[in-house]
């Protein structure tokens, strides 16, 4: 049975007005994001560096958590991989913490590979389907490829500017798009009747 269209407009409009009330956080989270995607930018070494250590760390504790589980379910049959599986956390988690220079090398070097393979692959099969709007992926492919290219080949200079540049220009766009809700939500809710703005127009 299906919801009457009042409760269901009376449903709708309480969520508006919940949103409304939450506007503002939007964009405060929003424009800290954007502050500190520009302070990312602007250290992009020491940003880098503190993402490898950060990633370290957390590979740590998953290990630590992981090996504990494994220790605990000994008797599972599949306690080898599990236990392999959080080794392998540990290690990884240990050397990014003490080597985090190389750490980020390794990382950008394998994400440039990442782009120039994926942008291929994108751009060829975007020139061979053909579908709608077919350029506009090919064009991202080779934006890709030409970024994974420009890494390589100002490796291992690139690894230490790259990621904290990455996650700059990141948390930039997270908090416009968040900015940009925020403000969506609080003129939308203001334009709905019986949410402190104009009655609608019949």
């Amino acid at each position: 049975m299906s919801a009457h269209p009042s409760s269901l407009g009376t449903a709708i409009r309480a969520g508006f007005e919940q949103l409304h009330a939450a506007w503002g956080w939007f964009v405060a989270l929003g424009i800290a994001l954007i502050v500190l995607g520009a302070a990312c930018i602007l250290g992009e070494m020491t940003a880098t560096l503190i993402s490898v250590v950060l990633l370290g760390w957390l590979l740590l504790i998953s290990g630590v958590l992981a090996l504990v589980h494994a220790f605990q379910t000994r008797t599972w049959s599949g306690f080898l991989i599990y236990l392999l599986s959080a080794l392998l956390r540990l290690f990884t988690g240990f050397m990014l913490v003490r080597f985090p220079v190389a750490g980020a090398a390794g990382i950008t070097f394998l994400l440039a590979l990442l782009f120039i393979g994926g942008g291929t692959f994108r751009a060829i099969g975007a020139g061979k389907l053909r579908f709608p709007r077919w350029g506009w992926a090919v064009a991202s492919g080779l934006i890709s490829v030409a970024l994974g290219v420009t890494l390589l080949v100002q490796f291992p200079l690139s690894s230490l500017w790259f990621i904290g540049l990455a996650i700059g220009v990141d948390l930039i766009f997270e908090g416009t798009s968040l900015v940009a809700l925020g403000s969506a939500l609080h003129g939308i809710a203001r334009r709905l009747p019986g949410a402190g703005g104009a009655p609608a127009a019949s």
